[in-house]
């Protein structure tokens, strides 16, 4: 699968995004693609292959309804979305791919209120064009519900970034602890990777590593002093001297 990077630097383009438009509704012929949106066959052919390599679209011969030469056709195959969240103190680059499975494995993670929608996915027999129309419209809402509740705390996490802004300047001498203090931030259920971080920035491995030093003292003095609470440690166990008592 395509980084972000190389998904948005092939969807910038808006003939392939015309082509993908016609792909997702059902396989297409270049040459079809090529009438539909009057751009000729060579061009449409050197988008075709662009997508192809990037594995956007996939191709099959497909033997020809007039009896002649089999023809190329091409479809959509794989699902994910783009999804870029940008302003202050936020910026969240994702390329993401949709999960693969039927009605009941997906139903471990849709919302309780598409059961309805579930249990109509969940047989063998076809769906009506009015069944799947409001199919649709459920799934259609769920997913505006879903977009506020996500739009409400992408906010609510640049208000506390914004809040905490000041006491990454008081606790930080140079651009780079700053820095240090904003990528913790940035992932703070996962380790930070030091050698990266230090890469990135420019400056040595152990420069980096005396910098995260002094944030973890950092946090755990604030630690301590915010939430009040004793820290348990072994007898003997050398102690920071303001944990000292």
């Amino acid at each position: 699968m395509v980084d972000f990077d190389e998904a948005l630097s092939i969807l910038e383009n808006s003939i392939r995004r015309q082509i993908l438009k016609l792909l997702v509704k059902e396989p297409h012929y270049p040459l079809q693609i090529s009438e539909l949106i009057n751009v000729s066959q060579q061009a449409v052919i050197k988008h075709l292959k662009v997508l192809e390599k990037a594995d956007f679209v996939e191709s099959q011969m497909v033997a020809s309804e007039k009896g002649g030469p089999p023809k190329k056709m091409y479809k959509v195959d794989q699902s994910f979305s783009i999804r870029l969240d940008l302003g202050p103190d936020l910026f969240r680059a994702e390329h993401r791919k949709m999960p693969r499975g039927g009605a009941m494995k997906l139903s471990e993670k849709l919302p309780n209120d598409l059961n309805n929608v579930i249990r109509k996915m969940g047989t063998k027999r076809k769906l009506e064009i009015s069944e799947a129309i409001e199919a649709l419209g459920e799934l259609d809402a769920a997913l505006e519900k879903i977009d506020d509740q996500r739009d409400a705390i992408i906010a609510m996490h640049q208000q506390v970034k914004k809040k905490v802004s000041s006491s990454v300047s008081n606790h930080s001498n140079s651009y780079e602890e700053r820095q240090l203090a904003h990528a913790i931030m940035n992932q703070p259920r996962r380790p930070l990777d030091l050698d990266l971080f230090s890469h990135g920035m420019r400056i040595k491995s152990m420069d980096a590593e005396e910098m995260m030093d002094n944030l973890r003292e950092t946090l755990l003095r604030d630690l301590s002093t915010s939430k009040g609470n004793f820290i348990a440690a072994n007898k003997g166990t050398p102690l920071p001297w303001w944990l000292i008592r």
